[in-house]
């Protein structure tokens, strides 16, 4: 998995595990945040949170085409430091009125101009490392590797909101609307710490700054040229693509909106004994370092090395089992469900890569084409299971006015909510690291940051019809309202295999 990789994608991997933590650790708290502070109904929270979802991936296309111009390397510092201002902005505290929401609105704008000048150019750079002959091979595998190191980040940005809400109002004394702020500073830390990481180790990864405009205005290296036709090809396929997995982030990126609103108005409130353990980030961790070390058991051909690996699992179980007889009662905030799911990609990538290298060795590995169809057909039965939760379920407006009476509905339990979003994840895993290495391998050289702006705009358009869940969340019951992304998830795997054959011809 790591073998004979190049160093520089350890670097620009870093470097976006800090800038994704930043990332989530606002988002986990942000649909929340715009219903306490500005006291918006859901469908207008809703279409506050898909709008900026939109603007963060459709940025990258304009991000794209300055850097086919200009140099990626450019173009990723400038991003870091107008997400910075963007940060800031949003941790100053301003309270609930007119000036206080069209400064938040201000705020994130800049999030999403500096998201689109950053993200989409970091992972050409990644792809740019292996266009030398040697590491062509493994391109695949970097991919999961850099989408492990983003869900790093991401695994303790929803416990770090958490705490950081919780921390301001216990020291500060400051109201739970005010303690928001807090949690959009820790945001403001991580982007420093990612170009320190940047710039620190940017020797490894200099060579993968210049686009092939900017390459060809310096005279300082060959341009590739694609027959027109070929181009015509690619572009063609890659945009095929991207039409389909709309659909895909429009039903995974509920996990900040419907999913976590689910999480606050329908999940149980508190949990205990082996429960309770799962909602604390730091067993999480002890469970993803002993995955890692039991492939190394198994994998390691020194001794040594095997013997070093299950001592770690032995040390893991111990501790788990100590924190099992000292664990009690937890109560259950809903932005922490947020952290499972990059929990589940930072330990099921090595299984996910050792399943693809063994199909691999056999002639039998599907195509990235493929694997992202069955990506779309799992995160269908996500969404099945989340119907299954539902029955018996009020609607929400029903819960709603149940508590403003003193009562409530009956509430599901978590295990509803951590099981999709396990689904979830294997169907993430199958689309979104292979959808990063197709686009970097079929785009044509000179539009390379075009085309990746171009997955991310496909990724802007799902997140902006990330507030159809929102828009549901009321009157209908709750069932329906996951049966919809079922639907929209089974008819995209469809057309996605309908287009197989075409779309392999490029890979």
């Amino acid at each position: 998995m790591f073998d004979n990789q190049p160093k520089g994608l350890y670097a620009l991997a870093l470097a976006n595990t800090g800038e994704r933590f930043g990332y989530y650790t606002m988002l986990a708290v942000f649909a929340l945040y715009l219903r306490a502070n500005f006291g918006l109904e859901p469908g207008r929270a809703g279409m506050i949170y898909s709008i900026f979802l939109m603007c963060v991936y459709f940025m990258p296309v304009l991000g794209g085409l300055l850097a086919d111009l200009w140099g990626y390397g450019r173009m990723v510092t400038s991003g870091i430091v107008v997400m910075f201002l963007g940060y800031v902005a949003l941790a100053v505290p301003l309270g609930s009125g007119d000036v206080a929401y069209w400064a938040m609105i201000g705020a994130l704008a800049l999030v999403a101009m500096g998201t689109g000048l950053f993200k989409g150019n970091l992972q050409v750079m990644v792809g740019n490392l292996y266009d030398e002959a040697r590491y062509a091979d493994k391109r695949d595998a970097a991919f999961s590797i850099f989408y492990m190191a983003i869900n790093i980040g991401a695994m303790f940005a929803p416990a770090a909101a958490v705490w950081a809400m919780e921390y301001a109002q216990a020291h500060y004394g400051v109201s739970v609307n005010d303690s928001y702020h807090y949690a959009f500073g820790v945001a403001c830390l991580s982007l420093v710490l990612s170009m320190g990481i940047y710039y620190a180790f940017r020797g490894t990864f200099r060579h993968t700054e210049k686009s092939a405009l900017s390459k060809k205005k310096d005279a300082d290296a060959p341009v590739e040229e694609l027959p027109p036709g070929e181009t015509r090809q690619r572009v063609v396929a890659l945009v095929l693509v991207f039409a389909v997995v709309i659909f895909f982030w429009m039903a995974f990126n509920q996990s900040g909106l419907t999913l976590t609103f689910f999480a606050d108005e329908f999940s149980a409130k508190s949990a205990s004994g082996i429960q309770a353990m799962v909602f604390d980030v730091w067993n999480l961790v002890v469970c993803v370092v002993m995955v890692y070390a039991l492939f190394a058991a198994f994998q390691s051909k020194v001794a040594r090395n095997r013997g070093i690996a299950w001592g770690v699992i032995a040390a893991g179980v111990a501790f788990l089992v100590w924190r099992y007889f000292t664990t009690s009662e937890v109560q259950l905030a809903a932005p922490i469900y947020q952290m499972f799911n990059p929990c589940f990609v930072v330990a099921l990538t090595p299984v996910s890569i050792a399943i693809f290298g063994w199909l691999a060795a056999r002639g039998k590995e599907p195509s990235a084409p493929r694997k992202i169809a069955y990506g779309m057909m799992v995160a269908a039965v996500a969404y099945a299971i989340m119907a299954l939760a539902s029955v018996g379920l009020l609607t929400p407006n029903e819960q709603a006015a149940a508590v403003k009476a003193g009562a409530s509905g009956p509430l599901a339990s978590p295990n509803w909510l951590i099981s999709t979003y396990l689904v979830l994840t294997f169907g993430e895993l199958l689309l979104s690291p292979m959808g990063l290495s197709f686009v970097t391998k079929v785009a044509p050289p000179k539009l390379k940051g075009l085309m990746m702006g171009g997955w991310f705009a496909a990724t802007a358009l799902g997140n902006f019809l990330v507030q159809v869940g929102g828009h549901l969340w009321g009157d209908l019951p709750l069932w329906q309202v996951w049966a919809v992304f079922v639907v929209l998830c089974l008819i995209s795997a469809a057309i996605m295999m309908a287009m197989m054959r075409r779309l392999e011809k490029v890979c």
